[in-house]
């Protein structure tokens, strides 16, 4: 039989008594309070984070919420400005149109009185020059019949027809 080894030495009972002696002054020195203030410190921390991470979120989405909707009333407003746009294009188009027929039609008319005008004219023109025709002819017509004898008594029965009429 063999003989047992006493107890000390036995690695593990030493390695048992560092730990136990380790534990001993890590309790006595409160490091096991420390630890926990400072991971309750981190928790804390962190939990305010996720708090403000979570206020920004909100208010992130309350500002996207408002841009959404400004973004439909600009698309809104976008939509009655062009229909608004078209109907007043169509307003002028129409307006116009009829103001060029108008201005044809009074283009018209004053070519129209323009033409009676210039035949009136042309009328009026072709009468004298047949008048000044006329005169001229009967001119020379009496201008020859004046001649000679009987020239003279057609003179003076005119002359003596005046001087009847004149009194």
């Amino acid at each position: 039989m063999e003989h047992a080894a006493p107890f000390y030495d036995d690695p593990t009972f030493w390695v048992a008594i560092a730990f136990f002696v380790f534990m001993g002054g890590v309790l006595y020195s409160k490091v096991h309070m420390q630890l926990a203030a400072t991971l309750d410190a981190k928790a804390a921390s962190i939990k305010a984070q996720l708090d403000e991470a979570l206020n920004l979120r909100k208010e992130a989405e309350k500002f996207l919420a408002d841009y959404q909707r400004k973004q439909r009333d600009a698309q809104k407003l976008a939509e009655t400005i062009i229909s608004d746009a078209v109907h007043a294009a169509e307003s002028l188009k129409t307006q116009a149109s009829k103001d060029i027929a108008e201005m044809i039609e009074r283009r018209e008319r004053l070519s129209k009185e323009k033409l009676v005008q210039a035949e009136l004219f042309a009328i009026k023109e072709v009468k004298i020059a047949a008048v000044r025709a006329a005169v001229a002819a009967s001119k020379e017509v009496l201008a020859a019949s004046l001649q000679g004898k009987n020239g003279d008594s057609i003179v003076k029965d005119s002359i003596g027809e005046v001087g009847s009429k004149l009194h």
